[in-house]
């Protein structure tokens, strides 16, 4: 789409819009590039709310949302992200209709649209939220093979005295440029993520705990309790981004150094030996050696996660303070604690003891909810961080949100 420039202020917007576009390509994690396509574009157009779809074989998958109004006193844990929602690609919904036809569309009143239009609005989230929709810009975004990869949702443009007004003409061509190079950004991300997960799946084939569900609720537990850790600290946002970014990539991959255990023992039902247990050990070691030959911070993340979300709080876990992981052969060291153990592998220590709690394993069934936060409760101080466990708690509405999502 070719944008026609006619005030000097639309040259300057551009250029925000190509700084916008440069910093989604450094953008790894498809959350946190979702979070960022839709707060550039609510910026763009002084949004108070916004959602994004993407799709999902014929349907639009609900997969983000903003609202400043509603999340103003929690914009950084928001349980609403992990909806399962989905609409149908059609004509029927405003998101569909975008989706379907490849055209933006603009509402100046969400409920007073014409009878005659082939689409409506669904009050069903204001009316459960006490939220009032008015004014709405829905955008498709495509990838780089002109396919409709989703659709960008935004919600009551505000004015100077913070009233919602209708989007204007020059919103959506500055949307809908922007919503290109988000859909090529989602594309790339998504693609990345795939490739993470036929790690997890290669993973799985030697241990059927390593499942995709299992991962995917790790790794967004751990970003969530970082982010509120984080804001807890007065960590500046930008900063928060970047490390969620990696942080949930890195979370995701914290056994697969399983692929170096023998199936035999990852699957066996009865107790471990001594020496059973001993050999499952080195999976943290596999698993560190596989990003320590690297640079990038994601790969020097997810060897910090592998190596330690197995030590305790207390100096009990394992592999401890090793001075050279690829000697031959590996001896444990003494076992980190406290503040030595990262906090990366702090955090996810915590998700991943809990997700193995409630599920379902080849040696056991899934516990009572109530009986595994009693052991996290009761662990914290000796197995776990006390922080880490006071913020799990402190979140556990947007932790239920992510069991539902990949129950």
């Amino acid at each position: 789409m070719d944008i026609k420039f006619k005030r000097e202020d639309d040259i300057d917007s551009i250029n925000v819009i190509l700084e916008k576009m440069e910093a989604l390509h450094h953008i790894k994690d498809l959350n946190t590039l979702l979070d960022t396509i839709l707060a550039d574009a609510r910026e763009f157009t002084n949004a108070d709310a916004g959602s994004v779809y993407l799709t999902e074989g014929n349907d639009l998958k609900f997969s983000y949302v903003q609202n400043d109004t509603l999340f103003k006193n929690d914009l950084l844990c928001n349980k609403y992200i992990y909806s399962n929602q989905s609409i149908p690609i059609n004509k029927k919904s405003l998101a569909g209709y975008a989706a379907a036809t490849g055209e933006p569309l603009i509402i100046d009143d969400a409920y007073a649209i014409p009878s005659d239009r082939p689409y409506s609005f669904n009050p069903y989230f204001d009316q459960i939220s006490s939220y009032k929709t008015v004014s709405m810009l829905i955008v498709p975004m495509k990838t780089s093979r002109n396919e409709t990869v989703g659709v960008i949702q935004l919600i009551n443009s505000k004015n100077e005295n913070n009233e919602p007004v209708p989007f204007s003409r020059r919103h959506q061509l500055f949307v809908s440029q922007f919503s290109y190079y988000a859909g090529v950004s989602i594309e790339r991300a998504i693609m990345l993520r795939d490739v993470v997960l036929r790690m997890i799946n290669l993973s799985e084939l030697r241990d059927p705990e390593e499942t995709q569900s299992h991962v995917n609720r790790v790794g967004s537990y751990s970003v969530e309790i970082y982010k509120k850790w984080a804001e807890q600290h007065s960590v500046p946002r930008e900063e928060i981004k970047n490390f969620s970014d990696i942080m949930r990539i890195a979370s995701i991959l914290h056994d697969v150094g399983k692929v170096g255990i023998s199936d035999l023992l990852l699957k066996k039902q009865g107790k471990l030996s001594r020496e059973e247990f001993d050999t499952v050990k080195m999976h943290a070691i596999f698993g560190a050696r596989l990003f320590q030959r690297h640079n990038s911070p994601w790969e020097t993340l997810a060897a910090e996660i592998t190596l330690n979300h197995h030590e305790r709080w207390d100096g009990t876990g394992y592999p401890g303070k090793i001075s050279d992981i690829f000697t031959e052969p590996v001896v444990f060291g003494g076992g980190k604690k406290g503040a030595e153990i990262p906090l990366s592998a702090r955090i996810t220590a915590v998700a991943d003891v809990y997700d193995a709690l409630v599920s379902r394993r080849v040696y056991k069934d899934p516990w009572e909810e109530d009986k595994a936060l009693y052991y996290i409760k009761s662990n914290s101080e000796k197995q776990f961080d006390p922080e880490i466990v006071r913020i799990f708690f402190d979140i556990y509405d947007v932790i239920k949100a992510i069991r539902e999502k990949w129950a």
